[in-house]
């Protein structure tokens, strides 16, 4: 069965453009549908191969169709692919957790930093890990890390579970509150993307339609819930260990002035498009700030 690629993507977008969407969707999607990368739409010799190795080919048009109206309805394009992607990681996600955003990969590039300067194993928790980007990132880059991952929602727990399967890293999952979690235990480095949106704060459809709301929205400022995520860094950190947290553009103060009790060295950095989206702190020495 032969199909003309640009025939069949040129109304989709056009539709996904009028509606206020990315064109790419359409072809992400029908890449998707065919099992291939979506650089591989313009060859087609590997259409035609991929679409001949379907269950069905004389319906590959309608199920494209089908998904495009999925997107059409707001549904994110990584769970309708049920695939996201995070630096060199493809992970599984699904209703239940939070997309990772590629915003946030530079917190990576400073972690990884920070790790080799250790000269043997250093220990690393991810609190609130959701599906798991953070820290199979880490895991991954720096393979002398112990990495702990700390989540305790049962839907985000099942997506990270299946992300270090697919990975093969070694994460261990401690499904638990982060208030209470690892009693005692003391790590080198801690990283953390807790819920910071402000409860009246409008997002978009396909964000507060179809995302977790137990991973988006911290309380009427957005500080709430990262509060205690803060404090439990405190607790889990070793004295001179290193603090990373994601927040809201507007909330670097706000994060500074909850830090600034057990942290010292308090810094604002920038996302990938240049706005304020994460801060790093040091762990005062616990003798005097316990």
């Amino acid at each position: 069965m032969s199909i003309n690629v640009r025939e069949v993507l040129a109304p989709a977008k056009k539709n996904l453009r009028n509606a206020g969407f990315e064109e790419v969707d359409a072809e992400h999607l029908f890449a998707h549908l065919l099992g291939i990368s979506r650089m591989d739409l313009h060859h087609p010799l590997r259409v035609e191969s991929a679409i001949a190795a379907l269950d069905d080919p004389s319906q590959v048009v309608e199920h494209f169709s089908e998904l495009i109206t999925r997107r059409l309805d707001n549904e994110p394009v990584q769970y309708i692919t049920g695939l996201a992607y995070f630096g060199d990681l493809t992970l599984h996600v699904g209703p239940g957790v939070l997309i990772p955003r590629p915003e946030t990969e530079l917190m990576i590039d400073r972690i990884v930093a920070h790790l080799k300067s250790f000269d043997g194993p250093a220990s690393v928790i991810d609190l609130g890990a959701g599906a798991g980007s953070l820290a199979l990132a880490i895991a991954t880059q720096s393979p002398h890390a112990h990495v702990i991952a700390v989540e305790i929602d049962p839907d985000a727990i099942f997506w990270l579970r299946k992300n270090i399967e697919a990975i093969g890293a070694d994460v261990r999952v401690v499904a638990e509150d982060v208030s209470t979690a690892l009693i005692g235990v003391k790590a080198d480095l801690i990283i953390a993307n807790p819920p910071y949106v402000p409860s009246g704060e409008v997002l978009p459809s396909e964000v507060v339609d179809y995302e977790p709301h137990v991973a988006l929205f911290g309380g009427p400022d957005g500080m709430d819930v990262p509060r205690r995520f803060y404090e439990a860094a405190a607790r889990l950190l070793k004295s001179g260990g290193l603090f990373i947290s994601e927040h809201g553009e507007e909330q670097g103060p706000a994060v500074a002035q909850a830090l600034q009790a057990n942290f010292e060295d308090i810094k604002l950095h920038h996302d990938l498009n240049d706005r304020p989206r994460w801060t790093s702190a040091i762990r005062k020495p616990h003798d005097t700030n316990n």
